[in-house]
């Protein structure tokens, strides 16, 4: 029996049928699963870093973006 590394639940899959690099959710707290090792079967969390990353990336371009607008408004005084 797999349990889910983050709640400890329960997860419904044989492990006859996990190939690593799976990802799997837990039903109980809907936390993302990656297959590490499948002899033995080892689960770890997946990262949901690379989410944050793209809104970074984002946020980045935002504060780019209103410092061409300032260096504008700049020239546009003189």
């Amino acid at each position: 029996m797999l349990n889910c590394p983050k709640c400890d639940a329960a997860l419904d899959i044989e492990e006859e049928d996990l190939d690593e690099g799976d990802t799997l959710t837990c039903d109980e707290c809907a936390a993302t699963v990656t297959v590490t090792s499948t002899s033995p079967v080892e689960l770890e969390l997946a990262d949901d870093d690379d989410d944050d990353d793209d809104d970074d990336d984002l946020d980045d371009f935002d504060e780019d973006e209103e410092e061409e607008d300032e260096e504008d408004e700049d020239e546009d005084w003189k």
